[in-house]
C-alpha cells in the first residue's frame, strides 16, 4: 500500500474516531440533562396540603386499606395506627363506597377508654379518583350531649310546669264544690298557696337559670362579702330548720371577698344550703365553712343527709336531674338550684365540686377566686359564727376523711 493510501485511510478512521467521540459526548451530555422519571404519588400534594388544614380527621386510603394520608385529628382520636384505620365500621363503609363509587355518610359510636364516654362520630366517606377513598370524620358528641340536654329540658319544663298549674286548677274546682265547707275551703286554700309558691319558685329559677346561661360578662361586677352571703343563705333556710330541729353553723375565716355579683353568688351559697337543709334527717347538722386556699376561696357546705349514689355524682348538676323524683317532690324542690350554683360558679370563673356518700351526707364545695388587693381580706383572721348556739368544733375540709371527722363530730350530743 503507498503512502498516499495509507494516509487516506488514517484520515478516514481519525474522522470515524472523532464523530464517534462527538456522537458520545452528545449522548452523555443528553443524559445529564435529562430528569430521570418519577413515579407520582397516589395523594397530590394539593389534595395533602387540603387535608393537613382541615379541622375534620381526614384520612386517605389506597385500595389495599392502607392509610396513604391521616390528618393530625385522626391520630389523637384514636382512628389511625400507623398506617392502619382501626375503626372496623368505617373500614365497611370505605368498601362499600369502593364497590359502587357512591358518597356515604354514616354516624358511629366510638368506643370510649377506660372511664371515660362513647364518642360520637358523623364519618362522610367519598371515592378519590379511581383507586383511592377519602374519609372525612366529625366528632359530634358535644352537639349530640347539647341536644338531649335541649330536649329533656323543654320537656322538663312542660312537665314541671304543668304539674303546680294542673293541681292549682283541681284545687280551685275543689274550692268550688267546697265552697259550703269553711273547713274545707281553708284546706284547699292552704294547698293552693303551697303549689302558686311552687310554680312561682321554678319559673324564677328558669329565668335565673336562663339569665346565667349568657355569655355576656357580668355587667357591674362589685366586692362581694362573702360573711354576708353566707348570713343570708343561713337566714333563707332558718324556717325550714328549725321545723325539721336542724342546725345550721357558719364559721371559717372572716373578711373574705370576691369579685362577682352579690345577688348570684347569695343566691348560689343559699341554693347548698337549702339543698343541705332539704336533704338531711330531722335532729342533724349543716356546717358551711369559708376559708382561703391561695388565690382562692372556698365555701363548703357539709350535711348529714341521705348522701348521692355514685352512679348519679356526675349528674346532680344537670338541670331537673332528680336521684331520687319521689322526694324530691315532697320536698317542694325544683331540680334546678345546683344548675344555678354551677353556673354561677362558671361564670366568676370558679368551680363547684362533691363528696359524698349514701347515707352518710354529703360536702359541696363552691371555689372562687379571691381578691388579691391587700386591703381586701388578707390579713383576715379566723372566727366563729353559730346559728343557733351550738358546741364549737373544728374547722370543715373537704377531703374524704376531714368530711368523716365533721360527720363523727356533728354526731356526738
Amino acid at each position: 500500500m503507498d503512502p498516499t493510501m495509507q494516509a487516506g485511510l488514517a484520515a478516514i478512521v481519525g474522522a470515524v474516531m472523532a464523530g464517534g467521540a462527538v456522537l458520545a459526548w452528545h449522548i452523555s451530555d443528553r443524559q445529564r440533562h435529562t430528569l430521570p422519571e418519577v413515579e407520582k404519588p397516589l395523594v397530590q400534594e394539593g389534595v395533602a396540603a387540603v387535608l393537613s388544614i382541615l379541622r375534620s380527621s381526614a384520612v386517605v386510603l389506597d385500595e389495599s386499606d392502607h392509610v396513604l394520608k391521616a390528618s393530625a385529628p385522626a391520630y389523637a382520636f384514636g382512628l389511625v395506627r400507623g398506617n392502619t384505620l382501626v375503626v372496623p365500621e368505617l373500614l365497611e363503609v370505605v368498601a362499600q363506597v369502593r364497590r359502587d363509587g357512591q358518597i356515604r355518610e354514616s354516624e358511629l359510636e366510638m368506643p370510649a377508654p377506660a372511664g371515660g364516654t362513647a364518642r360520637t362520630l358523623t364519618a362522610r366517606v367519598a371515592p378519590l379518583g379511581a383507586r383511592l377513598v377519602l374519609a372525612l370524620i366529625e366528632d359530634r358528641t358535644r352537639e349530640k350531649r347539647v341536644e338531649a340536654v335541649r330536649r329533656d329540658f323543654v320537656a322538663n319544663v312542660s312537665h314541671e310546669l304543668k304539674t303546680p298549674v294542673g293541681a292549682i286548677r283541681l284545687l280551685a274546682e275543689a274550692v268550688n264544690d267546697a265552697s259550703d265547707d269553711p273547713e274545707a275551703v281553708q284546706r284547699f286554700a292552704g294547698r293552693m298557696l303551697t303549689e302558686s309558691d311552687r310554680l312561682s319558685k321554678l319559673v324564677q329559677q328558669i329565668i335565673e337559670l336562663s339569665r346565667l346561661q349568657g355569655h355576656d360578662p357580668l355587667e357591674k361586677p362589685v366586692m362581694v362579702d362573702l360573711d354576708t352571703a353566707v348570713a343570708t343563705a343561713v337566714d333563707t333556710s332558718a324556717m325550714e330548720a328549725v321545723a325539721k330541729e336542724i342546725t345550721v353553723e357558719s364559721r371559717g375565716e372572716h373578711g373574705l371577698e370576691v369579685f362577682g355579683s352579690q345577688e348570684q353568688i347569695g343566691a348560689a351559697v343559699s341554693n347548698l344550703v337549702a339543698n343541705a337543709v332539704a336533704y338531711s334527717g330531722n335532729g342533724s347538722r349543716v356546717v358551711v365553712t369559708t376559708r382561703s386556699e391561695g388565690d382562692q376561696v372556698q365555701i363548703s357546705v357539709v350535711d348529714q343527709g341521705i348522701g348521692i349514689p355514685a352512679e348519679d355524682i356526675d349528674r346532680i348538676f344537670e338541670r331537673f336531674y332528680r336521684v331520687d323524683p319521689a322526694r324530691h317532690r315532697s320536698t317542694g324542690g325544683t331540680g334546678l338550684g345546683l344548675s344555678i350554683v354551677k353556673h354561677v360558679a362558671a361564670t366568676h370563673g370558679g368551680d363547684i365540686s362533691v363528696w359524698s356518700v349514701q347515707g352518710q351526707g354529703s360536702t359541696f364545695t363552691l371555689t372562687l377566686p379571691r381578691n388579691s388587693s391587700p386591703e381586701h381580706g388578707s390579713g383576715s383572721t379566723p372566727v366563729e359564727v353559730v346559728v343557733p348556739v351550738s358546741t364549737p368544733t373544728t374547722p370543715i375540709r373537704t377531703s374524704p376523711s376531714a368530711h368523716r371527722r365533721t360527720q363523727q363530730e356533728t354526731r356526738s350530743p
